[in-house]
């Protein structure tokens, strides 16, 4: 008979551990320990459950409760076991010794001592807590650690000499396989022009890789293993991205075979990141969500071959469960939490989508009937706590908690918990499901982008739209000479009706960005400023055509400040801002006194008005189209309709013709 179901948390005050469906209720015999628990962690077979407090680490039977052994290791601040819980490592801060060198901080015990003594089975010096642990083989037989310019394997029986030695220079990360035949994958990053490389090698065979892909964009890569260990997924990232299209660099997808029948890059149709990969536990198919949001989610077989696409939505997680038989595409993070469960037995059918707003954790069980999620700390202070869901979309269980930091199900094999027909009975949910549901507000319809008055009550343009939604496809691209970011794009004004025009144009330039138009233009292609400027021009060309050159004012013309002075060199006259007046070349002395220059007819207060009544006909015509189409106006709408004749004529009699 399987264990029953079982998940464990931990929080500010302590760590505590539940049964799961159907009971939900705290592990008989075991007592909850409190205080400053920095870490915790079951076993991968499943067998233990450890913590670290400031003076030990704790470990007890996940069964029953009890506890089994105590570790004195003190201020340990990461801890894991061996794949079948033979032993547990320890990773301590790294300090310094009297003599000023750097102690061994990464410690190996025997998870359970026949005596009362526990004694270190091996200690290295590991500085870093990035890719702190040993990694062992399934069968625990050997285990290895990465060094300077080599890996290191050992007996796990014997920590203290090196077994064998795989040199690769500049290896920075590896990981070993699962499955029967021991493979190890190296990863050496891109380096003085040099291209990355990923190597696989068969343990201990270390003369020449089995398979081996080079690539340029490689800082650092996740190394993927499907269950079988015969297909590896390298996803590189490169810390910059040097076109400008992502904050978080660019990200390529590569599969290699571990006995070199082949390797290929991974050709993805959509624009955009990869936000993440998983295989399928069958080790037959692995699926991938990528591109700009709304993101694309495709399923592979495992040479690289595409099976099936998911509706485009913004999705960022894919999981499938322990028997392969449904996969979870979620969105997280910055994304809303919605996630869509699909039956891939039933042609990919979708059985439900979950709102699941805020988590940070997601987890299928090992019995692949249930899903959990949660708001951990620190991502989020608030709101913190863990809800179980069925696999048919059903709120299971609800639990708040205070700053809660970890939670995690107790490991099983799959095989031994035959998945059955979870849909033929479905589950009876906990008290506190329908409690929480009580509590939330009904959904309300997103208000969505601001529209202004006159756009309101019509269709949003395609332009507009997401993919998802029957927009265009989003392409980075922008006009010749912008960068691939978006920044230096020229930026537009756009009138319906109307031309585009550029916002934002030199001096004296035309509108769209070409050669200023000859002094003869029409002035109704110019702007209003460049329209009033044109016009003192021609007033200042006239008066020195006339015999007035300084632009003066007439001996009875009241005295005042000229609009024209000190305006420079721009405006036709001849004084000059920077500096004091040159001296124009003396006139002929007038016979009589210049007649006073008439000013030229000012018609912008007559185009303004005529502008006023044209916007007011607009209006009323956007009114009467949304009369026409159902819409319910109200009353100074309506009377603003029955004033389109009186308005019509204040055009005729301005000589407006339209």
């Amino acid at each position: 008979m399987p264990a029953s179901t079982q998940l464990s948390y931990r929080t500010l005050k302590g760590i505590g551990i539940m049964d799961a469906a159907p009971v939900y209720a705290p592990l008989s015999g075991f007592e909850r320990p409190e205080g400053n628990l920095r870490c915790c962690a079951y076993s991968p077979c499943g067998r233990y459950y450890a913590w670290a407090s400031p003076e030990r680490v704790t470990i007890i039977d996940a069964a029953a409760g009890n506890t089994v052994s105590t570790i004195p290791a003190e201020n340990v601040f990461e801890l894991g076991f061996s794949p079948l819980g033979t032993y547990v490592i320890t990773w301590q801060r790294p300090t310094k010794d009297a003599n000023g060198d750097t102690t061994k901080n990464l410690k190996v015990w025997r998870a359970v001592e026949t005596g009362d003594e526990h004694t270190v089975v091996g200690s290295y010096v590991q500085k870093s807590q990035t890719g702190w642990n040993l990694q062992y083989t399934p069968d625990e037989k050997l285990c290895a650690r990465v060094v300077t310019n080599e890996v290191q394997f050992y007996q796990s029986d014997n920590l203290s000499t090196v077994w064998n030695k795989l040199r690769v220079e500049g290896v920075a990360d590896f990981a070993l396989s699962p499955g029967q035949t021991h493979s190890i994958a190296v990863f050496v990053p891109e380096r003085k022009g040099q291209p990355a490389q990923v190597k696989v090698f068969v343990v201990p065979q270390f003369n020449a890789p089995v398979s081996q892909k080079s690539f340029f964009k490689g800082d650092k890569v996740q190394l993927k293993w499907n269950a079988s260990g015969t297909t590896l997924i390298v996803l590189a990232q490169t810390e910059v991205d040097r076109t400008g299209k992502s904050y978080y660099g660019e990200t390529t997808l590569y599969l290699l075979s571990a006995s070199g029948a082949f390797d290929s890059r991974i050709d993805l149709d959509k624009e955009g990141p990869i936000h993440d990969v998983s295989w399928n536990p069958n080790s037959k198919e692995f699926g991938v969500v990528y591109g700009y949001m709304p993101a694309k989610t495709t399923i592979f077989n495992m040479r690289g071959v595409p099976k099936h696409n998911f509706p485009l939505s913004p999705r960022n997680t894919i999981l499938f469960s322990p028997h392969g038989r449904f996969v979870l595409v979620a969105g997280f993070g910055n994304l809303a939490g919605q996630m869509d469960i699909y039956d891939l037995d039933k042609n990919y059918h979708k059985i439900a989508t979950v709102e699941a707003s805020n988590s940070s954790v997601c987890a299928w069980s090992p019995d692949g009937q249930y899903i959990l999620t949660a708001t951990t700390s620190p991502r989020l202070r608030v709101d913190n706590g863990l809800r179980l869901w069925h696999v048919s979309g059903s709120l299971m269980y609800h639990e708040d908690m205070t700053e809660l930091y970890d939670v995690t199900w107790r490991p099983q094999d799959a095989a031994q918990i035959p998945l059955g027909d979870p849909f033929t009975k479905l589950p009876v949910a906990h008290p506190s499901a329908a409690a929480h549901l009580a509590t939330r507000k009904a959904p309300v319809k997103p208000a969505g982008a601001y529209r202004p008055p006159g756009a309101r009550g019509q269709l949003t343009p395609l332009a507009f739209k997401r993919e998802d939604q029957g927009g265009a496809a989003f392409v980075r691209d922008g006009v010749p000479g912008a960068s691939m970011n978006g920044f230096g794009k020229p930026r537009r004004r756009e009138v319906p009706g109307a031309e585009p025009v550029d916002e934002y144009l030199p001096p004296g330039a035309a509108p769209g960005g070409g050669v200023p138009l000859p002094p003869g233009a029409d002035n109704e292609k110019l702007s209003k400023s460049a329209a009033k400027n044109k016009k003192k021009r021609e007033a200042a060309k006239k008066a020195r055509e006339d015999g007035n050159p300084d632009n003066q004012p007439p001996p009875n013309a009241p005295t005042g400040p000229s609009p024209n002075r000190n305006r420079g060199k721009n405006n036709g006259s001849p004084v000059n801002g920077n500096g004091p007046a040159k001296q124009a070349a003396p006139a002929p002395a007038p016979a009589a006194p210049p007649a006073p220059v008439a000013a030229p007819i000012d018609s912008s207060a007559q185009d303004k008005k005529v502008r006023g009544l044209l916007k007011k006909i607009r209006a009323i015509d956007e009114l009467k189209m949304r009369l026409a189409g159902g819409e319910k106006l109200e009353d100074t709408q309506m009377k603003k309709i029955q004033t389109e004749d009186s308005v019509r004529k204040e055009l005729d009699a301005v000589g407006y013709s339209g």
